[in-house]
């Protein structure tokens, strides 16, 4: 079975390399289709907001078809996506071949999870969810700086063409290898709206949502911001300093949240890492490499940290609550980030200096703290409120 798994992992490298590979090739974009980094920056958003509305609609829409279909139809989609992309003449179409790559992207992502803890045996769970997990962040690490440095070589059609084989080679591979998948239950669409009402959902979703804003909003415009602030032109080790720290906080959070068991403390102090990485980076990348690296390990480490105590504290609801708020969570991530680099194409667009989104985006994952901070307050009045009742009636 870990051959199976293997190659749903091919499929969600592919996955992770397609969903921030373009804010490293957005300025060769945009100078080739003849148009504002502003504008291509919304292929980032509409890529974004289909992945991450896709798995809940599929799963509302298409209750009855196996998981093993729909795993290789999503695939195919996205795969389908990226091709088409590579082939856009314009801006337009651009957009619309992000769309069917970001919607094939979402279902893919959602099933392939599941897919690859299901094909194991239980006490083997964890590390099948590791690999596909590990390689999403391993497209981010290793195949975002290839892939910029493939745009800026030999354009960016060749990087979407990488892509494309990518996903190719990992849908045929599925095709002939992938056996049949256990189904797993069904949860439509109004349950998982109906968990936004829950008090203890909604907080921890809205501070994924800010930071999702923030952190994968600003990152689709991370090359015009070190233009900007200091200069920079080759962008690739920034975001090698930027993917290696999201590795180094994936793997430090989770035995963090372990041995503390205070998921929610780990939260506030990830976040209040975050909000000075982001103020701070325009007026260190426009002083020294050094400076602006650090910035970014710290950043990327605790943007991709802050998910493992945010899912904990998901998955410690009740079990069937937990669930159905991981996968609305898992939502509130991509549209964050669509939202995030909608907003900052606007800014842009508007006449904001691009040095300037960085700030921007530390109020924005300052409110999240805030918001944090707050529903922890809340969260500890009314456990004395419901201890203190306790007394008075015994």
């Amino acid at each position: 079975m870990v051959r199976k798994v293997w190659l749903l992992t091919l499929g969600a490298f592919t996955l992770g390399l397609d969903a921030y590979v373009m804010a490293g090739v957005l300025p060769v974009l945009a100078d080739d289709i003849g148009t504002r980094v502003s504008l291509a920056g919304q292929l980032v958003t509409v890529f974004t907001l289909a992945y991450a509305l896709s798995a809940p609609l599929v799963a509302g829409l298409l209750p009855g078809v196996r998981p093993r279909a729909l795993i290789l139809a999503a695939l195919a989609v996205f795969t389908l996506g990226n091709g088409a992309t590579a082939l856009a003449p314009s801006l337009g179409t651009l957009l619309l071949a992000r769309v069917v790559a970001g919607a094939g992207a979402g279902v893919y992502s959602a099933l392939s999870t599941a897919a690859a803890a299901a094909l194991v045996p239980p006490e083997r769970r964890g590390r099948a969810l590791a690999l596909v997990m590990g390689g999403m962040s391993a497209g981010t690490v290793l195949g975002v700086p290839i892939g910029v440095l493939l745009a800026e070589h030999t354009g960016w059609r060749a990087t979407m063409w990488l892509l494309t084989g990518l996903g190719a080679g990992a849908l045929a591979g599925l095709a002939a290898l992938l056996p049949s998948v256990p189904a797993g239950p069904v949860v439509p669409v109004r349950a998982r709206l109906t968990a936004l009402t829950d008090r203890a959902v909604a907080p921890v979703v809205a501070v994924s949502f800010l930071a999702a804003v923030a952190s994968l909003g600003l990152y689709t415009y991370l090359a015009p911001v070190l233009a900007a602030a200091g200069g920079v032109g080759e962008v690739a080790p920034y975001l090698w300093a930027w993917g290696a720290g999201g590795v180094l906080g994936s793997a430090l959070a989770g035995p963090l949240v372990d041995r503390s068991g205070r998921a929610r403390m780990v939260t506030g102090g990830v976040l209040a890492v975050i909000v000075p990485a982001l103020a701070l980076l325009p007026a260190l990348a426009a002083a020294a490499l050094p400076g602006a690296v650090v910035t970014l390990v710290a950043w990327g480490a605790a943007g991709w940290a802050l998910q493992v105590p945010q899912q904990h504290r998901l998955l410690a609801l009740r079990a069937e609550r937990g669930t159905i708020a991981l996968a609305l969570n898992n939502s509130a991530l991509y549209l964050g980030s669509a939202v995030g680099s909608a907003l900052g194409g606007l800014a842009l667009g508007a006449g904001l200096a691009p040095y300037a989104l960085p700030w921007v985006a530390a109020g924005v994952a300052a409110a999240g703290l805030a918001l944090h901070l707050a529903a922890g307050r809340r969260s500890r009045v009314a456990s004395g409120v419901s201890t203190l009742g306790c007394y008075e009636h015994s």
